[in-house]
């Protein structure tokens, strides 16, 4: 018999941890279980009746008062109904009425004491008849069935001790089980409808949830797009510097052109450096006019990348066997190049004066298979910090491309690193 109603469900939680506002702009013109689901504002605090339930309880009351009065005039103009029972069938009547203002604390209670409320009094039909459409609205289909059952069957009893002065017994019957199914199909039309709202509202909430965490995830995998990109650029230009401002330190004596050279590869280095940092924070902000997009490398810049290499004093060797290099896909190559630009740097901070191989082959349909091999470094070498960022990068970029990448110390101190790109045909 508690007031608390079974079509309430828990609010859903906001993918992005805020709190949503209401779904409808006038949370009052609906009725408490629905304005309480629909305004997350009222949730956990005490349900209290809004405009339409004070509007709906005056209709229930009055309707159950001008039903009253029907059938007490009915009553005292029956000769089968005696005048002190027609008083009492008065009384009832308007204390039954006054009941109607509990139907939503419990619905299931006053229900069932209008069952025989409705026998004893043809004056509070009204009242008995709003009992059990409320009760169709706020509870499930058993306790309607069971309530409305037992209406129904006590109908033959109230006109075998009341019978109806204008109508046959039969006919008085079947008309009273009649409005009794009319009264219980409109209330579970009622709640059918709630529960569609409610469905509604749900599937709202879900998604918008599901759009803000797509945008979300989106963004995330945006910023790690970016890192990656801001890595791969960024460490190989620095390296480079790293490698020619050592040069100059430790041969202050170096030939002029020697010294020249070194500046001018620092002074290139510097500037693609800031410029692929622009880039990348002009994306950061949203986008910036004066910083446009700078051409993406491919496979056919690999030669460059290891022409720089071999100007800071790198051991390179390249091989590349591809059977159409002007076939390879810009993403593919895109990825390609990445790798081997991560594993030169990498060779150039842990195996300084280490001879690399670059070996590169592939055709369409077989895939393209890359590899950076370096020995172990002669001599002892610097401890450089490192967190092995640049190699879970790499293996992240394999993997959104479809491939795989793997990596290892060899036994000799040596490092191999290897990846396998698809290249469809």
């Amino acid at each position: 018999m508690s007031g608390t109603d079974p079509t309430r469900r828990p609010e859903p939680e906001s993918a992005a941890g805020h709190a949503s506002g209401p779904l409808v702009r006038a949370p009052w013109t609906l009725p408490t279980a629905l304005a309480r689901e629909f305004d997350p504002g009222r949730v956990g605090r005490r349900s209290r009746r809004t405009v339409r339930d004070w509007i709906a309880d005056f209709s229930c009351f009055f309707a159950a008062v001008l039903i009253g009065m029907v059938g007490a005039d009915a009553v005292s103009d029956n000769p089968h109904v005696s005048q002190g029972f027609a008083e009492l069938d008065q009384v009832i009547g308007a204390l039954a009425c006054a009941a109607v203002w509990l139907r939503r604390r419990w619905p299931l209670g006053l229900a069932v004491a209008m069952v025989p409320v409705a026998v004893a009094s043809d004056t509070g039909g009204g009242a008995a008849a709003v009992a059990l459409f409320t009760l169709a609205v706020h509870r499930p289909f058993r306790y309607v069935a069971w309530v409305g059952g037992a209406s129904v069957a006590v109908v033959p009893l109230t006109y075998r001790l009341r019978p109806d002065a204008d109508l046959p017994y039969g006919v008085a019957i079947a008309f009273a089980a009649l409005m009794t199914v009319a009264v219980i199909g409109w209330g579970m039309f009622v709640r059918s409808r709630r529960e569609l709202l409610l469905s509604l509202r749900d599937r709202a909430v879900r998604a918008e949830n599901e759009a803000a965490l797509r945008a979300e995830q989106a963004q995330r995998l945006a910023r790690e797009d970016i890192a990656r990109e801001m890595h791969d650029v960024l460490a190989h230009r620095l390296t480079l510097l790293s490698v020619h401002a050592g040069a100059l330190e430790f041969r202050p004596d170096a030939p002029r052109a020697e010294i020249v050279r070194a500046a001018g590869v620092i002074r290139e280095s510097a500037h693609e450096a800031l410029q692929d940092l622009r880039q990348v924070i002009g994306v950061l902000r949203g986008g910036d006019a004066d910083a446009p997009d700078r051409p993406q490398p491919t496979l056919a810049a690999l030669d460059t990348l290891v022409a720089e290499s071999r100007e800071a004093g790198m051991k390179v060797v390249l091989d590349n066997r591809v059977t159409d290099p002007a076939a390879v896909p810009a993403a593919l190559g895109r990825t390609a190049y990445r790798i081997a630009q991560e594993g030169l740097t990498n060779a150039r901070k842990h195996a300084p004066g280490a001879e690399v191989t670059v070996a590169i082959t592939g055709a369409p349909g077989e895939g393209l298979t890359l590899s950076v091999r370096n020995p172990a470094p002669p001599g002892d070498v610097p401890a450089v910090p490192g967190s092995g960022q640049g190699l879970i990068g790499l293996a992240e970029r394999a993997s959104l491309a479809g491939g795989r990448l793997r990596h290892e110390l060899r036994p000799d101190g040596g490092f191999h690193l290897e990846a396998w790109l698809p290249w469809a045909s």
